[in-house]
């Protein structure tokens, strides 16, 4: 073991407070270790583990912590270096005439941002193909603008649906030259009266790569199957049998109440990341290119695991979705996944030939529900103040490569993030909060992290 330097002392000011790097640091396999260090929410001892990006860039502030909220970070970094940056705002505090979406551009890596507009939807991602700019969202029906400027200025929103209910996040987009691929979930059955995931059905589109994907003709998307007819698909009926799942009593469509304030909604999934499993060793690689799967945040009540599906094109251009299956026979629906309880990000990097998954982590969600601290939101797993990273070469079995940043409190949010690669670096936005903040949910800061040689992580 050889002692590598990762900073001299310096003092950021981020938002209202100040946060202090380290002196220095080793590197133990792959794992970042402080001597003698605090960091807000790490514990300080000889051998704590040092977030890899605690310091970060304040890219849009709430005017109104109590009011305003921020959601939905998306990041893109475009071929020139130029990154940009999209967010939506809601609350009480919010207009229903207000566009919700927000966008900025960066060129100097992230030190500054720059307002470039705004787009009149939600849940939104940003992705470039064919030398234009897209963010592509919902607000009901599916909603797409683009930039033939490297997102200087931008197009009037134009309709992918109509007449339907959407849902989705910031998750990644695929690419394989001829097309690009994502998810969004449509909700497909009306019982539940609360938070659907229970009836969305996750949909991947695929778009020309080379087209003018602000028209609909240009897209395709696979048919809907939604959770409760993947449920019905499972043998034996009972889906969680043996590993706990669902964690806390959740029937469809009420759901549950474990404890006063703190409901459990029917189980569900949403928020999903697409991939192709590239390692022809894999047993589900298919040799024909033909094969996708979508990776989903599982809501179960508990933590550990993910939601997954597999989407076939057919030679005539359609997709199918339909559960993937072990090679036993039995169909899979859950996947050990760190921080698959809530919505996380994957990416594939080439170079490195892995996935990198950037998730919540969570460190007591087997507590009772009615002995949280006031100051936690929701349930045991909606633990939102410590975003990690792991990589994996077969989207199964997850490597830890660090903590990005933590909050100093569960109230200061360091979640629902997203990222993209900036040659060595990962450059990362996140749904984040300070003291401030009107819960871990509902924060009031977008925040702009850069890991450094991330893939120097890898062990």
């Amino acid at each position: 073991m050889s002692a590598r330097p990762l900073g001299r002392e310096r003092a950021c000011t981020c938002g209202h407070r100040t946060l202090t790097s380290t002196v220095a640091a080793v590197a133990l396999g792959g794992y970042a270790l402080a001597a003698g260090n605090s960091w807000a929410g790490v514990v300080d001892g000889p051998w704590s583990v040092r977030p890899l990006a605690q310091e970060h860039v304040v890219v849009y502030e709430s005017p109104d912590p109590a009011r305003v909220y921020c959601y939905t970070p998306g990041i893109l970094r475009l071929p020139d270096g130029r990154l940009i940056a999209t967010l939506d705002v809601g609350g009480p505090g919010v207009s229903a005439m207000e566009p919700r979406g927000r966008i900025f551009i960066s060129d100097d890596g992230g030190q500054r941002w720059q307002p470039r507009g705004s787009f009149p939807f939600i849940h939104a991602r940003p992705f470039c193909t064919g030398g234009r700019v897209y963010i592509l969202g919902h607000e009901g029906d599916l909603k797409v603008v683009a930039s033939a400027d490297r997102g200087w200025t931008w197009s009037a929103p134009s309709l992918l649906t109509t007449n339907e209910q959407w849902h989705g996040t910031a998750a990644n987009v695929w690419t394989n030259g001829q097309f690009v691929y994502l998810v969004m979930e449509q909700r497909v059955h009306h019982r539940v009266r609360g938070w659907p995931v229970s009836e969305l059905a996750p949909v991947l589109w695929r778009g020309r790569a080379d087209a003018d994907l602000l028209r609909r003709e240009n897209w395709t998307r696979a048919n809907s199957l939604s959770f409760q007819e993947a449920l019905a698909k499972l043998q034996p009926a009972d889906p969680g049998e043996g590993v706990g799942i669902p964690w806390f009593a959740a029937p469809y469509p009420s759901g549950s109440m474990p404890a006063w304030r703190r409901p459990c909604a029917p189980m569900g999934w949403l928020e999903g990341n697409v991939v192709q499993i590239l390692d022809p060793n894999h047993v589900w690689h298919d040799p024909s290119g033909r094969t996708y799967h979508i990776w989903l945040r599982a809501h179960t009540g508990g933590s550990g695991f993910a939601a997954i599906l597999k989407v076939v094109e057919h030679p005539d251009g359609s997709m199918v979705s339909e559960l993937e299956q072990a090679p036993s026979g039995r169909k899979v629906l859950w996947v050990p996944c760190p921080g698959g309880h809530m919505r996380f990000h994957v990416l594939w990097d080439a170079p490195s030939r892995l996935y990198w998954l950037l998730s919540s982590q969570s460190t007591d969600s087997v507590c009772r529900p009615d002995r949280l601290p006031v100051d936690r939101f929701s349930l045991p797993n909606n633990e939102r103040h410590r975003l990690q990273l792991h990589f994996s070469r077969n989207m199964m079995d997850w490597c830890f490569a660090g903590l990005i940043a933590t909050g100093a409190t569960p109230r200061e949010a360091r979640h629902y993030a997203a990222m993209d690669v900036d040659g060595d670096d990962l450059v990362i936005l996140s749904r984040s909060g300070d003291s401030r903040a009107r819960s871990a949910h509902d924060g009031n800061l977008i925040t702009f992290h850069r890991v450094r040689n991330f893939r120097s992580l890898v062990y």
